[in-house]
């Protein structure tokens, strides 16, 4: 399992988890993007340069412009280390009564 909290660190922002939900529809150039963020194209790129960084977009060359889209893959595999951590606290925690990490009362 990968350390998923910079990529979580990534989508937490509001404006990245905007850029992502218009990316899963269409592929955007950063003048698309911030037409339809009301922001401008510096404050795109700068959001943009983040999420490629955290792996969950990538950009494409066409003609003048560059696309980007979503790295569904890095989405789902977010996903499944979510899932698989939630896994790994269930099977540490089991029976809650007996856990170290359960604090009991003194005297009792």
């Amino acid at each position: 399992m990968i350390d998923i909290v910079p990529t979580l660190k990534a989508v937490a922002d509001e404006t990245r988890f905007r850029i992502i939900n218009l990316l899963l529809t269409h592929d955007l150039c950063v003048g698309a993007l911030a037409a339809r963020l009301n922001m401008s194209k510096a404050a795109v790129s700068q959001h943009l340069r983040i999420l490629r960084k955290a792996g969950l977009v990538r950009g494409e060359k066409r003609g003048y412009w560059t696309h980007y889209s979503v790295d569904k893959s890095a989405i789902h595999r977010i996903a499944e280390d979510l899932i698989k951590t939630t896994d790994q606290i269930k099977e540490c925690h089991g029976d809650e009564k007996d856990h170290p990490c359960v604090h009991k009362k003194e005297g009792k």
